[in-house]
């Protein structure tokens, strides 16, 4: 009786929270989602138009990241916006979307090792990397990358589907990821397995990062430059990837949250969301599409719509150059 009260207030606390106006937090969440799919909008649409971008394995892979991050947030923020609200949806269809995001998630970090592979791959094997960069291996690359990135999520979605009764898939609920956690042991899976996934995907960046440091004190002079600029980038991708394992944690601190201050919780899960979720996704544009000379050169002049010709003419005169100077691999701007 006493739990059946307990589980009643709780209830009409969280009516409560959700049922209230449109609150900051949801507004600031609403507006750094808007510039961040924005800006993630424009390097996508930059990538397609150049036809040396999409023939780049790296930016083939930062494209891929701008979509999984993009589509991510998208999902992430209905869930977010449902919760807020108490929207009742179908099992399925929660099922499913959970399954996304928890798939999306994952896709992430093994993108950011696999970006950190291809500048090893540039700087320590310049003669090997237009080999090993092209287009079948690209393909299989992608399909692995996918594949990694699937296999916790359907995990979970299959020991939900094992352990529960096939009535609860025309149930509704309010969707969120714990919808798939019934019983403790799936909790604790998802939370061991995503730390051992990270921690390996960890240990190859620190690799890749060893590697081409020691690369960049063999370089010679003409070559520092942009050897160093790949280690600052592997440091960041190292750093991002670090914000993503952060990540993991988050469960267990709300969970203790939990315990003490039901309202606090939810502030707390909040600035997870913030700081661990769309904080290491708003780190790829700025990685690449900014720090990239000629991805930042075209961006740009996607960006000034009414840039008169003439100097979008200079725009291009300026990628040419970039393209004809670094045409080894080892001087490709990273």
């Amino acid at each position: 009786m006493q739990s059946t009260v307990n589980t009643s207030n709780m209830s009409i606390s969280v009516a409560f929270y959700l049922f209230e106006p449109f609150s900051q937090k949801v507004l600031l969440v609403q507006i750094l989602v808007g510039i961040f799919l924005y800006v993630n909008s424009l390097m996508i649409f930059t990538f397609l138009k150049k036809e040396i971008f999409r023939e780049d394995t790296r930016y083939i892979l930062f494209a891929q990241t701008l979509f999984s991050d993009s589509v991510l947030m998208v999902i992430t923020d209905l869930a977010l916006l449902g919760i807020y609200y108490n929207v009742l949806i179908p099992m399925i269809p929660c099922c499913i979307l959970c399954t996304l995001m928890n798939w999306l998630n994952d896709c992430t970090p093994v993108t950011l090792v696999a970006m950190c592979l291809e500048r090893y791959v540039a700087i320590c094997m310049p003669l090997r990397h237009a080999d090993i960069s092209n287009s079948r291996n690209r393909k299989i690359g992608l399909l692995i990358i996918w594949t990694i990135s699937s296999v916790i999520s359907f995990v979970n979605l299959f020991g939900f589907l094992a352990v529960n009764p096939s009535h609860i898939m025309l149930s509704y609920v309010v969707c969120s990821v714990e919808v798939l956690l019934t019983f403790t042991w799936q909790a604790q899976l998802r939370a061991v397995l995503p730390q051992l996934y990270f921690i390996c995907l960890f240990v190859i960046i620190v690799f890749t990062y060893i590697k081409i440091l020691m690369a960049a004190r063999a370089a010679s002079s003409d070559n520092k430059k942009s050897t160093y600029k790949s280690l600052r980038t592997v440091a960041l991708h190292a750093f991002q990837l670090f914000l993503c394992l952060v990540q993991l944690l988050s469960p267990y601190v709300e969970l203790a949250v939990l315990q003490i201050d039901f309202m606090l919780f939810f502030d707390v899960r909040y600035a997870n969301f913030v700081v661990f979720i769309i904080a290491p996704r708003c780190l790829s544009p700025l990685i690449y599409g900014l720090r990239d000379e000629k991805f930042f050169l075209v961006l740009k002049q996607h960006a000034l719509f009414g840039l008169p010709k003439v100097v979008s003419a200079v725009f291009d005169a300026n990628l040419c150059r970039l393209k004809t100077v670094k045409t080894q691999p080892l001087h490709t701007d990273s």
